[in-house]
Order: structure tokens, then C-alpha cells, then sequence
């Protein structure tokens, strides 16, 4: 037996993805009906738990080889909105698929002042996002007589970290069915994904989603279709930052927290990474060539990047070309920036520099971008460019870029926010970050704008704006439907 039909057989064995795995994905843009064949060293893999409310959420398995570079009779794939939903056989949020969904919580005898634009606040007491949610990447999928919402986003159960990438989904993006505990089935919702469990890994500490790129062509069904979740990873090594940057207020976003030193002031180190899924629920760690399993690593010493690579937010531009918008702390001049890197099958990537820097003195993003957010638009072509800025004082706002070809032409609009933190008494008014930006269809093309809210006491929610119209320079908080 060769080592791929070994793997197939250990992956059947355990009823991973519920099929046999016998096919495999021979570049980002070839799609076949299945997840790439891993060869025989699988460092680990474990069963999820039969009880639902079990806080332990089930490792995937980490396949030590990649998906092949055959660009034979390639389809270009989808990285928006497609035919059909992701479900085999999609659940109604009204009917919940298991015991244990439920939808996000808003308690009823809140003043609507306090929660305008939350849309998703945190779980119930004892499960997995009970005490942190946010970095939501929320796509749209459209079909003939329905259209579902996914969002998945990062959650803990506890101040100390434990940090897992959940998914919920909805109906109209506003009311979202979401789980206590780890998915048990292709229609279930809840934890889909945990930390790393293996010492030399680069994601122990923590996880973040950054995007989710669906890789589907015309000759496939949509729900056959192969989702790449980009994510950051977090270790425990520590991430120098120089003296100099002491007085910056970096900690108000887990897991990046400050560490206070005699010189220096550290947080937790974070590199990309890629994991695939045929159902958006059940996902296998992809390793890149970092030896920790990363995508890449940090830049060389004196370059921009060389302290952390953060939040990796990938497009798919055309066949044979992605692009991914990532963040780090520029050691060199004490900002946040933004740079992008390239690559032809979504794994192997060239860094191209940096993009976005800090802003005027005294703006909300002074001390730099984070948190990119890249749309193409379907009106017009150009790329559009939501990031969460950083102010003098730490505080936290969301601001617009826009660029014709998506690279290094990166203007911003106007040099302000768009979305700022909300009034005193508001849910998010210590600031808002982690923007995702959805494109709606209709004659007014307006756009959603989820983002990440922080509010008193670092309670953390994630809520929804919406443009008026076309215009993106501004977005309102959502405050219910206008009938």
C-alpha cells in the first residue's frame, strides 16, 4: 500500500468528513470533490466528543504534505458569493439541527441605545465563546429559493485565553443560530476549531480567522465546493518591541497582550496559517514550509514585518494569482502597517512590502492599520480596503483604502473613520476593529460592515453597520429592519 492510499485508509477509518478521502486538490484553482490526500505522518488526530456541551474541542488533523501544483484544465474558483449554500442539506435557523443550537443572546430588557448595531453578543454561560467573540468573516451564499449567512469567528470561555474558531449561520445576517460546544455533523454549528496541541506548532496559544477563500468552478456543485480558512496563529514566544513604543496601548485586543519588561514591552508571536474543509465545519491543518507550519515567517531583522505576521486576509485576483493583506508592527518607526504578498496556489507566497502605514498626526489610525479587509467590488472593479486604525491612545476605528489594482496603489478615503466607537453608554464604546465587509446586491449596492465592538470592562460583542447606499464613506449602526 503507498503512503496516499495508507492515508486514505487512516482518514476513512476515523469517518473524517464523513467519505473516504480519494481524490485531492491539485492547486487552488483545479477543484475535485474532496480534500487533498496527506500522507502517512499525520501527527495527530482526535475524535470529537459525543457530548455537545463538552468545552474540549477536538484537534485536526495537520497533514504534512500540500495539495499538488497540477494546474491541468484549470476553472476559475469563487472567492464571493455562489450559487448554493454550504450545506449538503441546509438547516433553517428557525428549526435548529441539534439540541444544543441556539441563537446569540441579546437580553430583551437591554435599552436598544446600549446594543444598536449588535448583532452577535457573547454565548451562554458555560460555553465555549461565554467570555470573548470577534473576528468575524461573515460570507453570503445565494441559492434558488433561499440565501444563508456563515460567520466564523474566534471565541473563549475564559479570560486566560483557550481561544477556538467557531461557526453560525443565519438567514438574513442579522439573527444568528450558533452552538455551545463542539459540531458533531455537517449541519451542526459551534466550535469547529482549536489550538494546536503540538509543542514545535505556531498556533497553541491561539487562533484567529482572517478569511475564508471558497474554491469552487463551474464543473462542480457549489456544495462539493473546498473552503481555505486563512488563519493567525499564536505561540508562546514572545515578539520583541523596542522600548521606544512603550507608551503605546496595544492591549486592548486579545491574544495580543502587552507583557511588561525592564526594557522592552512583548506580545505573544503569530504567523499565517491554512486549514480546508468541504463543509465549512470539519477542518485539516494544511503545514506551509515554516517548520513550525506556518505559511511563512516574520521578515529578516531590520525589515517591517519582523516582528509578528498577523490577520493574513487572502483574495483570489484571477487564475494563478492571490493575494494576501496582512498586518505587523513596524519596528523601524513604532506604527501598525499593512503589506501584501502574492502567491499562484494559495500556500507558497512572495512578499511584495508594505502598503498601508500610520496616518496624520492626531487621526484615528496615528499609530498605524491593522485588520485589512479586501473586497473587490462588483460595480466597478476596484478593490476596497476596510482596516481597524490605531489612534495615539490606543484607541480603535475603522477606516476605508481603495485601489484600482489591488497592490501597492493604495489610497485612503478621506482621513477619517467611517466607523468610530459609539456614544458613553453604548455596548461598544471603547472601540471597534476586525472589520468584514459584505457587498449586497440590489440597485443602491449597499454594504454591510461587521466589525469587532469592545465596550465597559472589555466585554467584547461583534455588530453590524450598513452604508446608506453606494456611499461607504460613512456607515449607521444597525438598529432593525425598515419595513
Amino acid at each position: 500500500m503507498d503512503a496516499a492510499a495508507a492515508s486514505a485508509t487512516t482518514m476513512k477509518a476515523v469517518n473524517f468528513l464523513g467519505t473516504p478521502v480519494t481524490q485531492r486538490i491539485t492547486t487552488p484553482t483545479t477543484l475535485t470533490s474532496s480534500i487533498p490526500n496527506c500522507n502517512t505522518k499525520i501527527h495527530s488526530l482526535y475524535l470529537p466528543n459525543s457530548n455537545p456541551r463538552n468545552r474540549a474541542i477536538p484537534l485536526l488533523p495537520r497533514c504534512s504534505t500540500k495539495p499538488g501544483t497540477d494546474t491541468t484544465d484549470n476553472e476559475n474558483p469563487q472567492n464571493s458569493t455562489v450559487e448554493s449554500n454550504l450545506d449538503s442539506n441546509p438547516t433553517n435557523p428557525s428549526t435548529p439541527s441539534w439540541k444544543d443550537a441556539i441563537f446569540s443572546p441579546i437580553p430583551p430588557s437591554i435599552s436598544s441605545s446600549f446594543t444598536k448595531g449588535l448583532v452577535f453578543d457573547l454565548g451562554l454561560e458555560g460555553s465555549w465563546d461565554s467570555a470573548e467573540v470577534g473576528s468575524p468573516v461573515v460570507k453570503r451564499f445565494l441559492g434558488d429559493e433561499e440565501e444563508r449567512w456563515y460567520m466564523w469567528y474566534y471565541g473563549s470561555s475564559n479570560s486566560e485565553g483557550s481561544d477556538s474558531i467557531g461557526l453560525a449561520v443565519s438567514s438574513n445576517g442579522v439573527h444568528w443560530e450558533r452552538g455551545g460546544g463542539a459540531v458533531q455533523s455537517s449541519q451542526d454549528v459551534g466550535a469547529v476549531i482549536n489550538c494546536g496541541k503540538d509543542w514545535w506548532a505556531f498556533d497553541t496559544q491561539s487562533i484567529r480567522p482572517s478569511e475564508v477563500v471558497v474554491m469552487s468552478s463551474s464543473k462542480v456543485r457549489a456544495s462539493s465546493a473546498v473552503y481555505w480558512l486563512y488563519y493567525t496563529g499564536y505561540s508562546a514566544e514572545e515578539a520583541e518591541i523596542s522600548s521606544d513604543c512603550r507608551n503605546l496601548e496595544l492591549d486592548l485586543e486579545n491574544p495580543e497582550r502587552m507583557k511588561n519588561g525592564a526594557n522592552a514591552r512583548k506580545i505573544l508571536k503569530s504567523l499565517p496559517g491554512l486549514a480546508i474543509s468541504q463543509d465549512g465545519r470539519h477542518w485539516a491543518r494544511i503545514e506551509g514550509e515554516h517548520h513550525s507550519g506556518a505559511l511563512f515567517d516574520v521578515g529578516l531583522q531590520e525589515e517591517w514585518d519582523s516582528s509578528f505576521v498577523a490577520a493574513p486576509h487572502v483574495v483570489y485576483h484571477e487564475s494563478g494569482d492571490l493575494r494576501m493583506y496582512y498586518h505587523s508592527f513596524n519596528l523601524e518607526n513604532g506604527v501598525y502597517s499593512i503589506g501584501i504578498a502574492r502567491s499562484r496556489d494559495g500556500i507558497k507566497w512572495v512578499k511584495l512590502g508594505k502598503i498601508i502605514g500610520g496616518g496624520r498626526s492626531g487621526g484615528f489610525d496615528e499609530m498605524g492599520a491593522m485588520n485589512p479587509c479586501v473586497v473587490r467590488n462588483k460595480k466597478d472593479g476596484d478593490y476596497l480596503m476596510a482596516y481597524e486604525g490605531v489612534c495615539a491612545d490606543g484607541g480603535r476605528g475603522i477606516g476605508l483604502a481603495v485601489s484600482k489594482d489591488g497592490l501597492k496603489d493604495w489610497t485612503k478615503i478621506g482621513d477619517g473613520v467611517v466607523l468610530g466607537a459609539s456614544e458613553e453608554c453604548g455596548w461598544d464604546n471603547k472601540g471597534v476593529g476586525s472589520p468584514c465587509l459584505v457587498q449586497m446586491d440590489g440597485e443602491e449596492d449597499e454594504w454591510r460592515l461587521y466589525y469587532r465592538g469592545v465596550g465597559d470592562g472589555g466585554r467584547s460583542g461583534i455588530g453590524m453597520a450598513v452604508s446608506e447606499g453606494s456611499d461607504v464613506r460613512r456607515f449607521r449602526r444597525w438598529a432593525g429592519f425598515h419595513l
